[in-house]
């Protein structure tokens, strides 16, 4: 008796070259579109051409929307970079923000506290310093959690982000309240606080860039990007070639929480 087969079967596909994968992704592009044309017509009655013309226009039609495009554009490119060591190992770290905002309290601190004691270069290295470290403590914290006694990192990682707002709720009515008294807002940093532009953005785009480059060395070619793959497909196959699959957990996630934290640093310096 012949097995039914079902009508859809999945497999993994083997690598691609590269110009099939650019047509491939370059096709899904003009599909969306398409689609997405063919439905605003339908909806609305507008010209989809108009349509796009006008998105484009809001994004890049003068200079100061271009600037706040690319400023956007970094930033989520940056919070891109921090998830993919963790995606890539399937821990679920849905805590970005939480991290963001760890590094962006810490950088705040050195800000508003350090100014004046240190020349500007070296006060942003080290809010970059301290934004990178909390940022890593704080996502270290539910990978601890999931390598110890597994922990469900999807509701951790999304609940410690509660937390660390209400940390920042705390510090603008209390002890980094900026007068007068009432205000819930946090001072302005000083002009050597803030991260230099450059071709009219501030700098941290440049930093997402090497970021982005690290980034695809370190998951291409290093010993850690390889384990971390591993992992992605079978923990057990992980363990069963003698791996540490908790502490490597441990360490991805502090280096998806660092990059975040970095993340918050170039937002408080450089976007807000």
């Amino acid at each position: 008796m012949n097995k039914k087969q079902s009508l859809f079967h999945i497999a993994k596909r083997d690598t691609l070259p590269w110009y099939k994968a650019v047509l491939i992704r370059g096709g899904a592009i003009v599909l969306a579109l398409i689609v997405c044309a063919i439905v605003t017509t339908l909806l609305t009655g507008e010209n989809p051409i108009k349509v796009y013309s006008t998105i484009l226009y809001g994004a890049f039609g003068t200079s100061r929307k271009s600037w706040v495009t690319f400023h956007n554009l970094a930033i989520l490119l940056g919070i891109s970079l921090a998830v993919t060591p963790a995606f890539k190992m399937r821990f679920w770290n849905i805590g970005a923000e939480g991290q963001i905002t760890a590094g962006a309290i810490a950088a705040s601190y050195f800000a508003l506290y350090w100014v004046g004691k240190v020349p500007s270069a070296v006060l942003l290295l080290i809010m970059g310093a301290a934004g990178a470290v909390a940022g890593g403590i704080w996502a270290l914290i539910p990978a601890f959690f999931k390598a110890r006694w597994n922990t469900n990192e999807t509701l951790f990682t999304l609940m410690m982000n509660y937390i660390i707002i209400g940390v920042v709720k705390w510090l603008q009515g209390g002890p980094w309240e900026a007068p007068p008294s009432g205000s819930q807002m946090i001072a302005q940093f000083a002009g050597n606080a803030k991260l230099p532009s450059v071709l009219g953005v501030h700098c941290g785009w440049i930093i997402v860039l090497v970021l982005t480059v690290l980034m695809f060395i370190y998951m291409r070619y290093t010993k850690h990007g390889y384990e971390i793959a591993v992992i992605g497909d079978s923990s057990n196959t992980a363990r069963y070639a003698g791996m540490n699959v908790g502490r490597i957990m441990m360490r991805t996630m502090f280096l998806s929480g660092s990059i975040s934290g970095l993340v918050g640093f170039i937002i408080v310096s450089g976007a807000n």
